[in-house]
């Protein structure tokens, strides 16, 4: 276990870029045009260290609620916030259960009886 706990610790493979997306950065990411209300991805840039969030962020869901010239404001529901809420979130996978039972209509009952030994025997060639 690493001792540090500093702002990027653990962050070796979290911010690392992608294999063959190294380098400069696309103009048209700059370029892009967010409104408010707009549903976002917070994914960080590890080569851009300016206004950078902080790894808990990374990979979130939020609303964005301010734009400006140079960053957009976004906002991301936490945990904490849920439970000052009283909401319960289950994060362990519920299996689905069995099914209700029903009756089938229509269907007629059959009874079926066994073949007795000795005749199954005598169909093999009485082996």
């Amino acid at each position: 276990m690493p001792a540090g706990h500093g702002l990027r610790s653990r962050t070796r493979d979290l911010f690392a870029r992608p294999f063959r997306k190294k380098g400069p950065t696309p103009l048209s990411i700059y370029l892009r045009t967010y409104k408010i209300g707009d549903y976002v991805d917070v994914k960080v840039n590890g080569s851009i260290h300016k206004g950078m969030p902080h790894k808990f962020y990374h990979g979130r869901t939020g609303r964005v609620w301010n734009v400006t010239k140079r960053a957009i404001g976004v906002e991301v529901n936490k945990q904490a916030e849920a439970k000052a809420r009283g909401e319960v979130i289950s994060t362990k996978r519920q299996p689905k259960g069995p099914k209700p039972g029903f009756m089938v209509e229509g269907a007629t009952l059959e009874t079926v009886t066994p073949i007795p030994y000795d005749v199954v025997n005598d169909l093999k060639g009485g082996y």
